[in-house]
Parts: C-alpha cells; structure tokens; sequence
C-alpha cells in the first residue's frame, strides 16, 4: 500500500502531515480526505464569528501532489 500524507490548509495556514497513512486506494484516499475535511468544517463553523473562511486539504505521495479538496463558507450575521 502507498503511504498518504494529508496536509491542512486553513486561511493561509498550512499545517503539513508529517505521518500520513497508508491506503490502499485513490478511492479510499478521497474518502479519507473528504471526512477529514468535513470534520475540519464542522469545528470551524462552531468557533467562526462572521466572514467567510477557506478550508482545504492537500494530499500528496512520495512522488507529489495527487488530490486537492476545497471547502469555503461564509457567514452572514442579519442582526446582532
């Protein structure tokens, strides 16, 4: 199995794997970093005051870059 490394981007802050995981697909890698990136939405939607804010998850091989995942959300507070 390939090893996998899951690199977080939040805003302008990239927080790099440096363990990764071994899987044994590109399937299952885009299952991975979907999850993770749904989790990573999740806790930041609990903290986020307004504005919007960009997530990603960057993974990559030995050999480079092989999937780029984009989540972005914005909010809009109507009254305070």
């Amino acid at each position: 199995m390939k090893r996998y490394y899951f690199d977080l981007r939040e805003g302008d802050e990239i927080f790099p794997d440096e363990e990764g995981l071994e899987l044994s697909s590109l399937a299952k890698v885009q299952e991975e970093a979907a999850r993770s990136l749904a989790d990573m939405a999740r806790d930041s939607v609990r903290s986020l005051g307004g504005g919007s804010h960009q997530l990603s998850i960057e993974v990559r091989d030995d050999s480079g870059p092989v999937l780029h995942l984009k989540f972005t959300f914005e909010v809009e507070r109507r009254r305070h």
